[in-house]
């Protein structure tokens, strides 16, 4: 598997005139290699080159892990006493990287490696690779799909045993703390990023952090979470309440749910993924709340939370099955409170599947 992912980098490398592609601790570097690294003081930097075998630079605790790689690379390593400069000078020679045009991740590499590479592959041009990356990416295989599968079933159980316990009183922060207990106990390896728990006011932000604030009751509480399987993440919202919600509230989730079920009525293959926003967006603004759905519709899900392809308006990109999406409209009332209801999403050849079931219904706890 992972010796044809390789090729296939290789390969696409060429085609977008690149002599060597230089990865970053993160999704593209597990995808290609199954290795994983925290992006941290200690650079490194993985090199794939179009006409040799590829190499990496690491600390030399690290090199053990390169032992257990699928794919063979040349190590360059460097102990903390000496410091990293000659491992890149190594490697950089090794590559003749000098002169050569270098495909990078523009939103990863930092001052320090782009600086290692100026000094030590002189008249090189640096160019970003995110278009090549991410179009290996986008379609999942089957052995993705079962990790994104258990990720998902996982998070529904987590959630489901959580919002059981839920009491007003609580704070956001002691619901987030409890969930995160939830998502490892139910056979999660990771959170895909901290839970988002948000309740009155605080939930009328999409992407607000826990706080000590008591949830009340009548509230809208919004919690947003995701477990990691074998690296792959869950992205999932639900809305619910205390008691009963206020008139204005309650008529707020049923359009969301309504937008909810719009956005994974209009996506199949063929679609271009703006269609997906339109249909969601369209019934939110017929309801009159159209300014106050303030994000795009959804994101690609998979290896990392937030990847190709982009909800949104203006991404003519057609769906492909094998693709992996959410789709989670909001309405956020400033000072009052906000609903979102998020799906992870499937292209398949006939249409999409929802990966998730977890029930759309308004819930009060």
């Amino acid at each position: 598997m992972y010796t044809k992912r390789l090729n296939r980098l290789i390969e696409q490398t060429a085609v977008c005139k690149c002599d060597v592609l230089a990865l970053m601790p993160g999704a593209n570097l597990f995808y290609i290699t199954g290795l994983s690294f925290h992006l941290s003081e200690r650079p490194v930097v993985a090199l794939f080159p179009v006409d040799r075998r590829p190499a990496i630079v690491l600390p030399a605790l690290e090199a053990v892990k390169v032992e257990q790689a699928s794919i063979e690379l040349d190590v360059f390593p460097y102990r903390d006493e000496e410091g990293y400069a000659t491992a890149f000078e190594s490697a950089c020679a090794a590559l003749e990287l000098a002169d050569c045009t270098i495909g990078v991740e523009a939103l990863r590499m930092r001052l320090l490696e782009v600086q290692l590479l100026q000094l030590y592959a002189p008249g090189h041009q640096l160019v970003p690779a995110e278009d090549v990356l991410a179009g290996l990416r986008v379609r999942k295989d089957q052995s993705e799909l079962e990790q994104m599968r258990r990720a998902v079933a996982v998070t529904e159980a987590a959630l489901r045993s959580t919002v059981c316990q839920v009491r007003a009183g609580m704070t956001e922060s002691e619901v987030a703390a409890l969930l995160t207990v939830e998502l490892y106990q139910a056979g999660g390896e990771g959170v895909a990023f901290p839970p988002i728990v948000a309740a009155g006011p605080n939930a009328a932000s999409p992407h607000s952090t826990p706080t000590h604030r008591p949830i009340g009751p009548g509230e809208t509480l919004v919690i947003d979470c995701g477990a990691t399987v074998g690296g792959y993440a869950a992205d999932i919202t639900r809305t619910f309440a205390i008691g009963a919600l206020e008139p204005e509230l309650a008529n707020v989730y049923e359009v969301v749910q309504a937008a909810n079920a719009a956005g994974l009525g209009a996506a199949g293959p063929g679609v271009p993924a703006e269609e997906v926003d339109r249909a969601a967006r369209a019934v939110i603004a017929e309801a009159g709340y159209g300014e106050y759905f303030i994000h795009r519709t959804g994101h690609g899900l998979g290896l990392e939370v937030h990847e190709a392809p982009f909800i949104v308006a203006g991404n003519r990109q057609l769906l492909e099955p094998g693709m992996t999406f959410t789709v989670e409209p909001g309405i956020y009332l400033p000072g009052r409170g906000g609903v979102r209801i998020e799906d992870d999403v499937l292209v398949t050849p006939s249409g999409v599947e929802s990966l998730t079931a977890f029930p759309r219904q308004f819930a009060s706890l």
